[in-house]
């Protein structure tokens, strides 16, 4: 930043100093041209040749149309003055608003922190002011640009109470302690997720177990029944109640 303001103040020194040359060069070779028509000054001696062709006054010549090239440059001059002041108007507009807007972020921080309190327009608008010409950090700017400052952040103030940071701060522990609910929220659902995979998986355990109990049980029952004939037993099996399994088996008959 430093190095472009140099660069721009050296360029608009050296544009100045060119303009202030071509007019006192131009009013010089007039005024001394003027005093050689009247005869107080003389001419310019100067002897050129074209071809064959000798020009003994080639000089004075010379004189005249180098002043007349100053006279046509010293006519843009007012033109360059005008856009150099231009310029510099602009450069120095853009100056002033980034000024505006630096005191009023810091006014409107301010009115953000709850530091006003007055209600009344021309009394905030003066709270405001008197404020901003204390802050260390704007005492190079002009009376002005803070007196524009404070009227933008009194036009401000209630987007400085919707958005003060009590408010903010409050919005955000709210919206921080919904963010933890929603991730307790999730880790319950994640921990059931998995319960329920463990009692599923362990439930078709179960049934796995419980068919080959049943089919061992079957198959015992199949040879117990083929067996006992050859023994000289039968099984009977009580219908009377179905939950009670019981098997009775009747003596041996006596031997013959």
């Amino acid at each position: 930043m430093f190095m472009k303001n140099l660069i721009l103040g050296s360029a608009r020194l050296f544009h100045l100093l060119a303009l202030g040359a071509v007019a006192i060069l131009g009013i010089a070779a007039l005024a001394y041209t003027v005093a050689c028509a009247f005869g107080v000054a003389p001419w310019l001696t100067m002897t050129a040749s074209f071809g064959e062709v000798t020009y003994t006054n080639a000089g004075q010549w010379l004189q005249i149309g180098a002043t007349a090239l100053l006279l046509a440059m010293a006519f843009f001059l007012p033109t360059s003055a005008r856009i150099a002041a231009l310029e510099h108007s602009h450069r120095r507009f853009e100056m002033t608003m980034d000024d505006v807007a630096r005191a009023y972020h810091l006014a409107h921080t301010a009115d953000r922190a709850g530091l006003f309190s007055l209600s009344s327009e021309f009394d905030a608008v003066r709270e405001r002011l008197a404020y901003l010409r204390d802050h260390p950090d704007l005492e190079q700017l002009e009376p002005q640009v803070l007196e524009v400052a404070a009227q933008m952040s009194q036009q401000a103030r209630h987007l400085s109470d919707v958005y003060s940071d009590e408010k903010v701060a409050r919005a955000k522990a709210f919206l921080q302690q919904r963010q933890e609910e929603a991730e307790a929220q999730q880790e319950r659902i994640v921990e059931a997720l998995h319960v329920t995979s463990q009692i599923r998986t362990w439930a078709q355990q179960v049934d796995v177990e419980e068919s080959i109990v049943a089919s061992q049980l079957s198959q015992l029952d199949e040879k117990l029944q083929a067996a006992l004939p050859h023994l000289g037993y039968t099984m009977e099996h009580d219908d009377s109640d179905e939950t009670d399994n019981v098997v009775s088996l009747p003596a041996k008959p006596a031997a013959e």
